[in-house]
């Protein structure tokens, strides 16, 4: 039995591509996209036809409202793959106001349920700002469920647990790059400090009882992923599927075997509080701004796409 198969025993393995073609191999529980995800998606001439029927299909949307049609059309067809939920990004040129991420998620909703989707089989992504976590404690409560991306530390989960958030996703692989560029150390298995924040969150979780869903995200290689075997979902890119497809070898389960490690006190946490301890955390602080610079960036290129095919 290859690793993927093992890991499936522990974990929900999710597909992290736009590339809905290439899901079906893994035959992962749900699949996330992003901005960077779908550009590199609509650049592949198998998906020019799918970007030209949207953008044929709408002559009268502005082209944000053509990008949002094309991250639904997205995903409905990686929901006729997977059986689970696909997890769909609000434009990160929205991450610091509450009210406009609500009323983009309440549009995305509306485009799936249109669609014949019922919205227990879409996350709406958000990132991990205060005002992102706001708008989706709002959402939430409207039977809107949300996946709280670009999450970098331990305050930000314990917002979004807090807010009655389903599901978060801290990003692994950012966290190693930005250690290893500072320190100059190259970081392995349980010493990865992406794999450390995972485990704290994780562990904080289930301490004290919360239900948000814990996705690690953002993966450099395979060590990472096989360190947190039994996490409650691991949303993996297609060529780390297939490496973990293409290995034999045990899958040890790391999470979720009942021993937290060291003991942890519970914290909440107010707007002043994660203000300042997100500010005291040079890594998550840098990491989260770069992570919606880049988000922006390559929504602004998809747009270009777009205008220049109208």
């Amino acid at each position: 039995m290859n690793q993927l198969e093992q890991l499936k025993k522990f974990t929900t393995v999710v597909a992290d591509t736009g590339d809905f073609q290439s899901i079906q191999a893994y035959a992962p529980q749900d699949a996330t996209t992003n901005p960077s995800l779908i550009l590199k998606a609509v650049q592949k001439p198998e998906y020019l036809p799918l970007l030209q029927k949207v953008v044929k299909d709408h002559p009268n949307a502005s082209t944000s409202e053509v990008i949002d049609f094309l991250l639904v059309a997205f995903g409905l067809e990686i929901l006729k793959i997977i059986p689970g939920r696909v997890s769909t990004e609000i434009d990160a040129k929205l991450s610091f106001d509450t009210q406009a991420n609500i009323e983009k998620g309440r549009d995305l909703i509306m485009l799936y349920e249109a669609n014949g989707i019922s919205r227990e089989r879409v996350l709406i992504k958000i990132a991990s700002t205060w005002e992102g976590i706001r708008a989706a404690e709002q959402l939430e409560k409207e039977g809107i469920h949300c996946n709280l991306t670009l999450l970098f530390s331990l305050p930000q989960a314990i917002a979004c647990a807090e807010a009655g958030v389903q599901l978060i996703s801290p990003f692994v692989g950012r966290i190693h790059d930005w250690y290893k560029k500072t320190t100059n150390m190259e970081y392995t298995g349980a010493e990865d400090p992406g794999v450390q924040s995972v485990k704290r969150i994780y562990n904080y979780y289930r301490k004290f009882g919360y239900k948000t869903e814990v996705m690690g995200a953002s993966f450099r290689n395979t060590s990472q992923i096989l360190e947190l075997a039994g996490c409650d979902l691991l949303t993996i890119s297609p060529d780390l599927l297939q490496k973990l497809a293409d290995t034999q070898g045990p899958v040890e389960q790391k999470l979720g075997t009942g021993s937290t490690g060291a003991p942890i006190e519970k914290m909440s946490i107010d707007e002043k509080t994660f203000r300042f301890m997100l500010n005291e955390d040079a890594m998550a602080t840098e990491k989260l701004a770069e992570g919606i610079r880049a988000f922006c960036a390559d929504s602004a290129k998809l747009k270009q796409i777009i205008s220049q095919m109208r």
